[in-house]
């Protein structure tokens, strides 16, 4: 280090009129230096009254302000879907009602493709209550007016969703990309689901630096097997041959795509010459994962799942002809359902999403660590999944709608769309990031996060339409 004092000659010969000599000023500069060494010693002193388990607690700051927080979203949780449960029980009881009567019997259930016409008679009114008989009426002819009424009133009580009985099973469009998509959609379950797991447990934390990056990618790529096995029987349930190209498109599609976006992210990281870059060689190392040991697992799982298990039964056969969707309600048309539904489950979510923010952006820890609360509102958040999915469904078939299957993925995914919107407002309300790479880094990982999350969430609730569906069908009986 360098430093120069330049003489200070304005105020000399006033402040010091007595003086003999005054300096001359002399703005040249003779090269002189001074140097001047700083070193600094750490000691280390250990303290023996934090426990081991507690030792990162110094990082986490107000955490046990924050555990009030937890609480209070973990209640907000329940309360959303407590309110979302009820809703649920109604729709199954009046779906059951519907099916079985309401004595039970099920003689209700026999649906009737055809609608019996009376044998003479004038139409009586739609009425439930019986029309007193008349002098000149005879009691055949009261007898037959009250036939014709009551096939009305069965006419009327099997309108709706039980008229879809033949096009409820349709293989929906595009399904060559919907079950790898549900294929690699069971391969984020098994990985976040051990993931959680294994954090609660205590295998994953701060000590252990880039575990959980580097077990979610094993616990990825093992999970090839189930991804093969759940695509390959779908497609065969879609009436799908070329099983190939389907273990292909399930290992390569998502897994690619994620590949490439986080590839191209990396070389701006590159120009900027950040030691944060992914090496080349870690790049050449996940493809070399993705095909030597990904590949062949799903292979695997997909050769088993198409040759050795059965495609998924239907309780009801697929009729030939498609049956004509009637003008359908806005809230049911389009995107509108996916992120109608979707608000419901950010909700429930949205608090504790405020918690992974800080802790990823903002704390110096850059480690969100309190796996326990994160365990129960996920839980509860993948629970209210299955209900708004369940009560959107009934609704689209009640609508006499049978595209359900492309619809359930959108709006089981639904809430992704409002999480993003989440991370926007983050961005410009919380951080202060400044230049075009980092913003453009935070809105692209934010962005792939959100898809991550969205095909998961989205897999669930294709599942849970799918065995509704199924469940109420299968109760009915079609002649």
């Amino acid at each position: 280090m360098e430093m120069y004092i330049a003489p200070n000659n304005t105020r000399l010969a006033s402040q010091y009129p007595s003086s003999s000599y005054l300096p001359e000023e002399d703005d040249t500069d003779d090269g002189s230096t001074l140097t001047i060494p700083y070193s600094y010693s750490v000691y280390f002193r250990e303290d023996e009254s934090i426990e081991w388990s507690k030792r990162w607690d110094l990082y986490f700051n107000n955490q046990e302000d924050s555990n009030v927080i937890h609480w209070l979203a973990i209640v907000n949780s329940f309360v959303i879907c407590t309110l979302l449960t009820v809703i649920v029980v109604m729709v199954i009881n009046r779906t059951y009602r519907q099916v079985h009567g309401k004595d039970g019997s099920g003689d209700d259930a026999k649906l009737l493709l055809k609608r019996r016409k009376p044998m003479s008679g004038t139409k009586s009114p739609r009425s439930r209550e019986k029309a007193p008989a008349g002098l000149l009426q005879q009691e055949g002819e009261a007898e037959r007016n009250d036939d014709f009424e009551s096939d009305e009133e069965y006419i009327e009580d099997i309108s709706g969703w039980k008229l879809l009985h033949g096009d409820v099973f349709r293989a929906p469009q595009y399904a060559a990309y919907l079950a790898p998509l549900i294929g690699s959609g069971m391969q984020l379950v098994f990985m976040a689901t051990g993931l959680l797991i294994l954090s609660c447990i205590g295998i994953l934390n701060p000590s252990f630096r880039g575990g959980f990056v580097s077990v979610g990618m094993g616990l990825f790529i093992f999970a090839g097997v189930v991804s093969g096995y759940f695509s390959s029987r779908l497609y065969k349930t879609f009436g799908g041959t070329h099983w190939r190209s389907n273990t292909l498109m399930t290992a390569l599609l998502f897994p690619g795509l994620l590949f490439t976006t986080i590839f191209i992210l990396n070389l701006f990281v590159w120009a900027q010459a950040s030691s944060t870059a992914l090496p080349f060689g870690t790049l050449v190392g996940l493809i070399a994962l993705m095909l030597l040991i990904q590949l062949p697992l799903v292979y695997m799982g997909s050769w088993y799942g198409f040759h050795q298990s059965q495609p998924y039964e239907h309780p009801t056969k697929t009729a030939s002809a498609p049956r004509p969707i009637p003008e359908q309600a806005w809230y049911t048309q389009g995107i509108y359902p996916g992120l109608i539904a979707g608000f419901v489950p950010f909700a429930v979510v949205f608090i504790e999403l405020l918690f992974v923010f800080r802790s990823l952006w903002q704390d110096k820890s850059g480690y969100y660590y309190v796996f326990g609360f994160l365990s129960i509102v996920s839980l509860v958040g993948i629970f209210t999944v299955v209900e708004v999915t369940i009560v959107a469904t009934y609704i689209m078939l009640c609508q006499e709608n049978h595209h359900w299957w492309w619809q359930s993925v959108f709006i089981g995914g639904g809430s992704s769309f409002w999480i993003f919107c989440y991370c926007v407002v983050f961005y410009y309300t919380k951080l202060k990031i400044t230049g075009f790479v980092s913003a453009l880094l935070f809105f692209s990982y934010s962005f792939l996060a959100c898809c991550v999350y969205g095909l998961l969430t989205g897999t669930v609730g294709f599942l849970t339409a799918y065995a509704f569906v199924r469940r109420v069908y299968g109760a009915i009986k079609v002649d």
